[in-house]
């Protein structure tokens, strides 16, 4: 039998491990609110994205900082990244890599593509076709690139952050659904407030530079090593039978909704399940509540439900439905 004073030690450990990381992902927003201002929600939904190896959709009109909160990102929790420019022109090969002669050797090798990196920056993804779109499908799912027959890993951590304009603007291609079920969390960037809006520009007219992150003060306040501890806590993160049959409750109801097409997957359930469970964990908690599921239920679903034509016709949007349902699913105690 285990000696409980070891094991009493062993649990402190843990604990004490586990409210560091959560101090160093803390950290990150007040690093980030440094080069982006007002967009909370979006910096915790990439956080709880990262604690899930989950990726995110950013979806805002042009000019909402959706490239800068990513790069933001990136610098405070020194990872590499790279960005890709997604365009009509681009081809899978320049995302995923491909074999190059080599005359000097008179063989083939692999000439890595952006996609070998922590954090992918896909930047404007819905302005190139699907078929470049679906180059990102096993990079996503399964974490590796296969290429000429042979898969090749992706380093870990491995995240992708997609931003895309609304699809009613010209020029873009909308995702697919087996793409856009890929993503963990669809997160909307808002037009800012008046006095966000006002803060931003007296930072400009400070001398702000938003290609200079560095000279904007932003600098690296959490690792990989921190980011693996953050993981190992929230999988300790207790989740009741009561908590998963609401997770389930809610999901199919979307399936029985008349305003959906198309609902949510048990992909989507367990979806809404880990990233309550990464919410819990950041707000200090080692268990799920209700409150939880209800905080996360619009960015892990919306875009895992599809409207009805008529619904879209009245003005629904997939928001109103979600929230619908959330009101009227019975909350367990």
């Amino acid at each position: 039998m285990m000696d409980p004073t070891t094991d009493n030690a062993g649990h402190t450990g843990q604990a004490g491990r586990s409210d560091t990381a959560r101090a160093s992902l803390e950290a990150l927003r007040t690093e980030i609110a440094k080069a982006v201002v007002g967009q909370d929600p979006a910096v915790t939904g990439l956080v709880v994205a990262l604690l899930c190896r989950g990726h995110v959709l950013l979806e805002g009109v042009p000019g909402v900082a959706k490239t800068l909160l990513v790069r933001a990102l990136a610098a405070a929790l020194e990872v590499d990244t790279k960005r890709v420019q997604f365009t009509p022109d681009l081809m899978p090969s320049d995302v995923t890599g491909s074999l190059v002669y080599d005359a000097r050797t008179a063989e083939f090798s692999f000439q890595p593509g952006p996609v070998f990196t922590n954090l992918l920056l896909a930047d404007e993804i819905n302005r190139t076709p699907p078929k470049t779109q679906s180059s990102l499908l096993e990079a996503m799912e399964e974490r590796q690139v296969t290429v000429d027959g042979t898969p090749r890993p992706l380093p870990e951590p491995f995240l992708v952050a997609a931003t895309q304009n609304p699809v009613e603007h010209e020029g873009t291609y909308p995702l697919p659904e087996a793409q856009l079920d890929r993503f963990l969390l669809k997160l909307t960037i808002p037009l800012p407030t008046r006095q966000d809006e006002i803060d931003v520009l007296t930072r400009h007219a400070q001398g702000f530079d938003p290609r200079d992150l560095r000279a904007a003060g932003v600098r690296p306040v959490a690792t990989v090593q921190d980011l693996e501890a953050a993981r190992t806590a929230v999988a300790a993160t207790t989740i009741s039978p009561e908590i998963t049959a609401y997770v389930v409750d809610l999901c199919r109801a979307t399936r029985e909704s008349p305003s959906l097409a198309l609902g949510v997957s048990p992909r989507g359930a367990t979806a809404l399940l880990a990233t309550a469970r990464a919410w819990a964990w950041l707000t200090g908690r080692d268990y799920v509540i209700p409150d939880d599921v209800k905080a996360l239920a619009l960015p892990t679903l919306r875009h895992r439900v599809q409207l009805r034509p008529e619904a879209e016709m009245e003005g629904v949007s997939a928001d109103a439905v979600i929230t619908a349902i959330l009101s009227h699913v019975p909350v367990p105690r």
